[in-house]
Order: structure tokens, then sequence, then C-alpha cells
């Protein structure tokens, strides 16, 4: 089983415009506790593992690449608006390539703890492979 999956949204249009419900229950098995999105990026974001938290993320417009670690592996996708991915805890994650218009949202599963983060690489795979 992987800790990560990679969906595409549901999108739904007509005369009036465009609507994509997010049912949160379809996605996690988690109850959200944080919100935050970020824009205009110009350097990379996360580059890090979360001991606890899970998150699901959310591209709501233009695009960016998503690299993720399992412990094991490298694997990276091209995220699109109507795109997201869910990362479990124990799961490295960074997000580079922004497209000048990307907004990245984010679902988080704890309150915000900055001792629940592992920011060196080589200690991620020290404890994900303990």
């Amino acid at each position: 089983m992987n800790n990560f999956e990679f969906y595409k949204l549901q999108s739904f249009k007509d005369k009036r415009g465009s609507l994509i419900p997010l049912e949160l229950k379809e996605f996690i098995d988690w109850a959200p506790k944080r919100v935050y999105y970020s824009y205009r990026n110009s350097k990379s974001r996360g580059g890090h593992c979360h001991r606890m938290e899970k998150e699901l993320f959310i591209c709501l417009k233009g695009s960016f690449k998503v690299k993720i670690h399992d412990g094991k592996d490298w694997h990276e996708k091209t995220l699109n608006s109507c795109e997201a991915v869910k990362v479990d805890n124990m799961i490295w994650h960074e997000f580079t390539d922004f497209s000048e218009d990307a907004i990245l949202l984010a679902v988080s599963s704890t309150n915000y703890d900055p001792q629940d983060y592992i920011r060196d690489f080589d200690q991620f795979l020290k404890e994900k492979n303990a």
C-alpha cells in the first residue's frame, strides 16, 4: 500500500461557470485540523516530512511539480488545476517548478507543530527505514 495517492478532481461546468466539490471523506480518513495555501512561489516549498501529520495538497490554479520519497524511491508528477495528492506521515514531499499563477491548497490532519517536522533527508531515511 502506498502512503501517497494522486487524484484528478471532477469539475462540473455549466453556463454559470465551473465548480469542483471536495467531499473530503473521499480523499482522507482523518479530521482536518488546519488549512493553508501558498501562492506566488518563486522557490521550492516543502522539503520535509512529518512524523504524525498527514496532508492533502490540491492544485487550485496553475501547476507545480510534486516530488515524493516513500523511503525507497522517488516519485514525481506535475499537478495541474483540478489535481491533488494525499501524503501520509513519514513521506518526504517537496514542490518545485511553480507556474506564475500557481495556488497550492493544503488540508492538514494536525495543528502546526514544529517538533513534528523532519527537515534533513538522511534523518528521514534513517527513521523511515528503522
